[in-house]
C-alpha cells in the first residue's frame, strides 16, 4: 500500500511543473446542435439500453451557433450620439458596436429594468437638454456645411435666383431639400452675368425647422448652344475664387471648405 502511495506522489510531483508552465487557455464557447441520421432502437422501461452501432454515430448538423447572427441589444443613451439619438433615448444596436462605442466610452447603459429605474431622473434631465432635433441632424449639418453646391443658371435668358433653383441644384447632388427650408441672402443675385461666373455665394438651409446651416454655393452659366458653353472644370471647388458680392465675405469665411478625399 505504501509503495503504491509513494509511486503516486512521485508521479504527481513530476507532472506539477509541466502543468504550472502551461499557459492559460480560454475555453471557446461554441454550440453545435446535431441530430442522429439513424434513430436509436427503443428499449423496455427499466431495461438496459441497446448497444449503439456505427450508424448511430452519424449526425446531421442542425445549427451552428458560431455562424448565427447575434441579436441586437437595447441600450439607453446618456449623451447625444451622432447618427443614433439624443440622451434618454432607447435604441437597439449590434452588441459588438454597443460595447466598443457606447458602453465602454460611457455614452450608454444597458436597458435593464434596474438601469431604467436608476437613471430615470438623470435621463429625464438630460432629455430636456437635447441639442439636435433628430439623430441624423448633426450629421446632416456637418455634411451640408462642408459641401460646395454647384448652381447652374441659364446663359442666354435673364433670371433672378430663387429658392427653387437651389432646390433643383440640391436634387442633382442627391439631396432632397424642401423649398421652404431654403433662404437666400438679402441681396438678390441676377443674371446672366459673366462677371459672376465661378464666384461664390451662400444659402441658409433649415433642418427640421430647428437647426440652420450655411451652405457654400458656386455659380455656373450653361447654354443650350454647344458653341457658347463654358468648358467644364474638374474639381471646381479646389480653384480659388471670390464672392459675388463683398457682403458675402464674412459668412463665407465661416464655412469650412470642401476637402477632396484621397484614394488609397
Amino acid at each position: 500500500m505504501w509503495k503504491n502511495a509513494t509511486f503516486l506522489l512521485k508521479t504527481a510531483s513530476k507532472e506539477v511543473p509541466s502543468l504550472c508552465g502551461t499557459p492559460f487557455l480560454q475555453q471557446v464557447r461554441t454550440t453545435y446542435i446535431l441530430k442522429r441520421r439513424f434513430p436509436t432502437q427503443l428499449h423496455k422501461k427499466g431495461g438496459q439500453p441497446k448497444k449503439l452501432r456505427s450508424r448511430h454515430y452519424v449526425y446531421d448538423l442542425v445549427k451552428d451557433t458560431t455562424t448565427e447572427k447575434q441579436p441586437n441589444i437595447d441600450v439607453i443613451l446618456t449623451d447625444f450620439v451622432e447618427g443614433y439619438g439624443n440622451a434618454g433615448e432607447k435604441i437597439s444596436v449590434n452588441s459588438q458596436f454597443a460595447y466598443n462605442n457606447l458602453l465602454v466610452p460611457g455614452l450608454a447603459v444597458y436597458a435593464s429594468p434596474e438601469n431604467i429605474e436608476k437613471y430615470k431622473d438623470q435621463i429625464e434631465a438630460l432629455a430636456d437638454k437635447q441639442t439636435y432635433s433628430s439623430a441624423n441632424a448633426a450629421l446632416t449639418l456637418k455634411t451640408l456645411s462642408r459641401m460646395t453646391l454647384s448652381v447652374v443658371m441659364n446663359k442666354d435668358h435673364p433670371w433672378t435666383l430663387q429658392p427653387w433653383h437651389i432646390k433643383t441644384s440640391f436634387r442633382k447632388c442627391g439631396y432632397v431639400v424642401p423649398e421652404d427650408a431654403i433662404a437666400l441672402p438679402e441681396k438678390s443675385i441676377t443674371g446672366p452675368n459673366m462677371d459672376s461666373e465661378g464666384k461664390e455665394f451662400y444659402v441658409i438651409v433649415t433642418i427640421n425647422n430647428t437647426e440652420k446651416v450655411n451652405v457654400r454655393c458656386r455659380l455656373h452659366h450653361w447654354s443650350t448652344e454647344i458653341v457658347d458653353r463654358i468648358p467644364y472644370v474638374d474639381k471646381f471647388w479646389e480653384n480659388p475664387t471670390e464672392p459675388i458680392y463683398s457682403e458675402f465675405t464674412d459668412v463665407l469665411q465661416t464655412i469650412p471648405p470642401k476637402i477632396t478625399k484621397l484614394k488609397d
